[in-house]
């Protein structure tokens, strides 16, 4: 029987809709990453960009192995495990009776789950000692977003993602509007509110920012002259 992976997938939404990105990780069925793969996806929402991640993974897996598939979407998860099967039923309508949203990307899916083992596993996000796989996938997914450019291991990146450390609220920069801010002016941190970066761009709540001379903005605009 062949051996089990184990996986992570998210998407990255930069103003939801705004620009966005997919992104996952493959490991072995001990936890430890072999492969990565993050795409640009234009001008999407976090949902679009959630669901594409999910079925890239998919298409990038062997059927033949079973697969733990780790996320931190529930709409994305419960689409393809609780809320499909009666979507089908009702021609692809909502209990409402509304069309369902992103229903290209949910039929590919079930395509995809098709005579295959998977199971999927739900992991809190940006957690101080939360699914690593995760925080791997949530980073790529994040840079990739920003850049729009593809990234991985089957483009020639060389390493792995390094995730922002997830942190506690305890010790919070007073007035920073950030969750889990550090008290180092250059730590990279996740906004908890949308803002503007001195460089006149906006960035989104969740998305990593750093302290620079003039406020809170992109990591990139941390040394950068206003």
């Amino acid at each position: 029987m062949n051996e089990s992976i184990i996986a992570a997938c998210d998407g990255a939404s930069k103003g939801n809709p705004g620009p966005a990105a997919w992104a996952w990780v493959v490991a072995d069925a001990e936890g430890r990453p072999q492969r990565w793969e993050a795409g640009p996806l234009g001008t999407a929402t976090n949902n679009v960009a959630e669901l594409t991640a999910l079925r890239e993974l998919l298409k990038s897996t062997d059927p033949a192995v079973p697969v733990e598939v780790r996320m931190d979407s529930q709409y994305a998860m419960n689409a393809v495990t609780k809320w499909l099967p009666g979507w089908k039923r009702n021609g692809w309508k909502t209990s409402a009776g509304k069309p369902v949203a992103n229903r290209e990307l949910v039929v590919g899916i079930d395509a995809l789950l098709g005579g295959r083992s998977v199971s999927f596993r739900y992991v809190p996000a940006h957690q101080v000692n939360g699914d690593p796989l995760n925080a791997l996938a949530d980073q790529a997914a994040s840079e990739v977003a920003v850049s729009q450019q593809p990234a991985g291991t089957a483009h020639g990146s060389a390493g792995l993602p390094v995730p922002a450390p997830a942190r506690s609220t305890k010790g919070r920069t007073p007035g920073a509007g950030t969750e889990g801010a550090a008290s180092r002016p250059s730590a990279t941190i996740r906004a908890k509110f949308s803002g503007r970066c001195h460089c006149g761009k906006p960035y989104a709540a969740k998305d990593m920012i750093a302290k620079n001379p003039k406020g809170w903005g992109h990591p990139e605009c941390r040394t950068a002259v206003a």
